[in-house]
């Protein structure tokens, strides 16, 4: 059977997995009348609810005797690690882009990973069926991206097709019969070389982890594509780091390969394909699992370094320990551990006090996805701020920077420029008109500049406009950075909240909690309509007496609360407040001071 192994490349929300659901249907992955939910590659929640992709996965179909591996890439530069190590597995990739939008950050991320691996792209041109598709002007940025990028010519001469994932058909042309995506799947036969690795079936076993999940009944599971060889279940192998070091030997217990969207234990596994080994206990992505014969490891990808850090700690609010079940530090270490080993692009470090730990990653968006699985699974946090990681070269301190893409509608050009390259010290790299009374304003903006900037941009824009942002390089420190102007309102009493109280602090600024919350001396409930933080009693009800009023007492109506999802609570806070989570709250807090200390600081303002 031939056999071709391919990645799809998209920005977010420019419709992959609808396409990838129309693939598996056309291809016979399922059934007749087998229930299948809409997106199905994104099994995880969260992927779900947010509408991303987080995980890579992998899904295989059959078409006219041909087998064909799909793997999913994530679409935001933050799970970069994931991008990076499943390319390794592929020998050629589909470029999805949107007509109307043309390619964004998140493709220019991905391509660049392709094509600095010599893969050769296909491009597809999906939504052309919408109103507003530009398919001739998206087509045109793609050549240009790929000429930016350093593409060689035979991947400059790269052939293209039009498409709607959603309705399920792609075409050689935009007057095509719109009927089927036939003209894909024999795109991909003829464009997407099979596997190198099938003239060496011959030669020992040698396969590349690329990905780490776990299995209630087979334990530590590894996937990645074979290398060389052959390997049958039950067979003996032995595993080798990245310097050639020996970790283990193993036997196999399972060999799984994707059929659909299910993996299938399998007899025998062959050079080319990619299949899931089960049975070791010590072996890790990017390491060797080979026959005993084998020396060298085989070549682990590079990955990019991170670029913030973000400090976990315990739970130690008066709160702590009601909604939550695992609390302790050490539980906590342990599953930032497990993360570590199976994301590579995440790295944790214990602080001397051995009570918290410096995770550092892509970016905040990475590190919220952490936490919010973290806190699903019972656990209970205190976080704070992110910080951007420097380096040293030559003695000159670099800081990172990234690439901004916003669109906006043209009355709001003025004030995001003017944030971006004045209070945030990033660099306007070009300004055009986008269409429909838009503006494309491209910056490279220092990433600490952007930390807490998306909520400040939303509201300069009206809620209207769309921001993107990737990774673009190192550069000289920029100096100070203004961070959030307002001060906060700090809970000078434990106890319950009441209306009243909220009614009257409603002058003082905009509110974080309701009527009847729980609250603390040190929570923060609110942000301050000036600078410097001001304590306040959240508690303090209405004097009651023995005559009656005159007048008709003022009815309490309460502004509903400000609500922040984890991302923003978290870009919000300063370095001297933390972000309380568990798995029903999500509270701002100051760090614990001694009461004087605290009252001396807010003073100061």
């Amino acid at each position: 059977m031939e056999l071709r192994n391919i990645a799809i490349i998209a920005h977010v929300d420019h419709g992959k997995t609808a396409l990838v659901d129309q693939l598996l249907k056309q291809s016979g992955a399922f059934r007749e009348g087998q229930p299948v939910v809409e997106r199905a590659l994104d099994s995880n929640d969260i992927e779900r609810e947010r509408g991303i992709t987080i995980l890579a996965k992998c899904t295989s179909v059959e078409w006219r005797g041909a087998r064909l591996n799909i793997v999913d890439t994530p679409g935001h530069a933050d799970f970069g690690g994931e991008v990076e190590r499943i390319l390794t597995m592929v020998d050629g990739v589909v470029l999805l882009v949107d007509a109307a939008e043309g390619p964004m950050p998140q493709t220019k991320f991905v391509t660049s990973k392709a094509l600095a691996l010599g893969l050769r792209p296909i491009v597809v041109l999906n939504k052309v069926d919408k109103p507003d598709a530009e398919p001739d002007r998206a087509l045109n940025e793609v050549f240009d991206l790929f000429a930016n990028l350093g593409a060689s010519d035979a991947q400059l001469d790269f052939p293209h097709l039009y498409a709607s994932g959603r309705a399920g058909w792609a075409d050689p042309g935009l007057d095509g019969p719109r009927r089927d995506l036939s003209a894909l799947f024999e795109l991909i036969l003829r464009h997407v070389p099979p596997p190198r690795q099938i003239a060496r079936q011959d030669e020992p076993f040698s396969m590349l982890a690329t990905t780490l999940s776990a299995d209630p009944y087979l334990g530590r599971i590894l996937t990645g594509r074979v290398e060389s060889g052959r390997v049958r279940t039950g067979a003996t192998l032995k595993a080798l780091a990245r310097t050639g070091e020996r970790l283990e030997q193993f036997r196999v217990t399972r060999i799984l390969a994707f059929r659909g969207l299910a993996q299938q234990p399998i007899d025998e596994a062959v050079a080319g394909d990619i299949v899931t080994l089960a049975g070791m206990s010590k072996a890790t992505v990017a390491d060797t699992l080979c026959a005993p014969e084998v020396e060298t490891a085989l070549p682990a990808q590079p990955i990019d370094p991170p670029t913030i850090t973000v400090t976990f700690g315990i739970n130690d609010s008066p709160l702590a320990g009601r909604d939550g079940t695992r609390v302790q530090s050490r539980v906590i270490r342990e599953r930032l551990l497990r993360e570590a080993e199976s994301n590579v692009a995440i790295r944790v470090a214990d602080t001397p006090g051995g009570e918290a730990f410096e995770v550092s990653g892509r970016g905040e968006l990475q590190m919220g996805v952490l936490i919010e699985n973290m806190r699903r699974e019972g656990f209970e946090l205190s976080i704070s701020r992110p910080r951007v990681i420097l380096r040293e070269e030559g003695g000159e301190r670099l800081e990172p920077i990234e690439e901004v893409i916003v669109d906006v509608d043209d009355e709001f050009t003025g004030v995001v420029i003017d944030r971006l390259t004045g209070e945030r010290k990033g660099e306007l790299v070009e300004m055009r008109p986008s269409g429909a009374g838009k503006t494309r304003i491209i910056a490279h903006v220092p990433s600490r500049g952007l930390i807490g900037y998306h909520g400040q941009f939303l509201t300069d824009t009206r809620g209207t406009g769309v921001l993107n942002r990737i990774f673009h390089g190192w550069a000289p420190w920029k100096g100070p950075i203004q961070g959030r102007r307002q001060g906060v309102l700090v809970s000078m009493e434990n106890g319950v909240s009441v209306a009243y109280a909220l009614w009257n602090l409603e002058e003082r600024g905009r509110l974080f909690i309701g009527p009847q919350e729980q609250v603390y001396e040190g929570m923060i409930i609110g942000e301050h309509s000036r600078a410097g933080d001001l304590e306040v009693n959240p508690l303090r009800g209405k004097k009651l007496t023995n005559i009656r009023a005159a007048g008709k007492d003022e009815a309490v109506v309460l502004t509903p609360p400000v609500r922040m999802s984890l991302e923003e609570a978290i870009a919000y806070i300063e370095d001297d407040e933390l972000v309380e989570v568990t798995p029903k709250a999500i509270r701002l807090r100051k760090r614990h001071l001694d009461p004087h200390e605290r009252k001396r600081q807010a003073r100061a303002g």
